[in-house]
C-alpha cells in the first residue's frame, strides 16, 4: 500500500478502546461485548468470526453505528462517535459506514438504481452527479441491463450486486458486511466473494461478519470472538 511504501503511518478508519456493551434482562446482566480494544487500518480486509452468541451482532451494530457502547470509545475516522446523539450517528453512518446484509435489505418499491442511490438521501447535499455514479456502479456489477427492475425481479446474486454497489455510493471509509454470503447457493457465493477481493485489491477497507471458516480464509485478518471478549487475531499475511 501506498502509504506503508512511503515509510508513512496506515491511517486507521474505526478504532474501538475498551468497548462493552452490556443488557439488563430482568434482573441478569448480560456483557454482550466486554473490553473489545483494536484498530482497523484503512485497506484491511478482517473476517470477524465466532460461535452464535459471541457477540458478532452487537460489535456490528457498533461499528455500523446503530448501537452505541455502554461503555469505552468508538471511533471512525479520528472522530469519538461514541459521543454523539442520534441525528449525529445518522450522518456518520450515512457518510463513513457502506452496508452489506445477508438478507440484502433493499426497498422493494424502489427499482435496481435507486436503491443503489438510497444512502445519499440522507445526505444534506447529495452530489449532483448521484444518478451518474449509481449508473457507473451497476455497470461494474454487471447489471447495466437491468436499471428499472426492482428487487424481486432479480436473484439473489443479483440483489447482493446491488447491495454492494450500494455500500459504494458513498465512498465509505469502509464496508460493513453481515454474512454477506449466507443466503446464495456456492456458485455465486464465490462470485460475491470474488467481487470482495477485487475491492480489496483497489483499497477499500472490509469489515465482514462471518461464520464460514472458507469466507474467513480470504481475510488477511481474523478476529475470533467468545463470550464477548477477542479471542485471537489470526493474520492470514494477504495485503491488497
Amino acid at each position: 500500500m501506498a502509504d506503508q511504501a512511503s515509510g508513512g503511518q496506515v491511517p486507521v478508519v474505526a478504532s474501538l478502546r475498551d468497548v462493552r456493551r452490556l443488557y439488563r434482562m430482568g434482573n441478569n446482566e448480560v456483557r454482550a461485548l466486554d473490553g473489545i480494544s483494536v484498530d482497523f487500518q484503512r485497506g484491511e480486509y478482517w473476517a470477524i468470526m465466532g460461535a452464535s452468541g459471541s457477540g458478532k451482532s452487537t460489535l456490528l451494530n457498533i461499528l455500523g453505528c446503530i448501537d452505541r457502547p455502554t461503555s469505552g470509545s468508538y471511533e471512525v475516522q479520528g472522530r469519538k462517535v461514541s459521543e454523539l446523539d442520534d441525528d449525529e450517528l445518522s450522518e456518520v453512518r450515512g457518510n463513513h459506514v457502506g452496508f452489506v446484509f445477508q438478507s440484502f435489505n433493499l426497498i422493494p418499491q424502489l427499482n435496481l438504481l435507486e436503491n443503489i442511490m438510497v444512502p445519499l438521501f440522507y445526505q444534506d447535499h447529495p452530489p449532483e452527479d448521484a444518478e451518474d455514479r449509481a449508473v457507473m456502479l451497476a455497470k461494474r456489477m454487471g447489471l447495466e441491463d437491468r436499471l428499472d427492475h426492482r428487487p424481486l425481479q432479480l436473484s439473489g446474486g443479483q440483489q447482493q450486486r446491488v447491495a454492494i454497489a450500494r455500500s459504494l455510493i458513498n465512498d465509505p471509509a469502509f464496508i460493513l458486511a453481515d454474512e454477506a454470503t449466507g443466503n446464495l447457493d456456492s456458485k455465486t457465493t464465490e462470485e460475491i466473494l470474488e467481487l470482495f477481493d477485487e475491492l480489496h485489491r483497489e483499497g477499500k477497507t472490509i469489515l465482514m461478519v462471518t461464520h464460514e471458516p472458507a469466507v474467513g480464509d480470504r481475510a488477511g485478518q481474523v478476529m475470533w470472538l467468545k463470550d464477548g471478549k477477542i479471542d485471537s487475531i489470526e493474520t492470514n499475511g494477504k495485503t491488497p
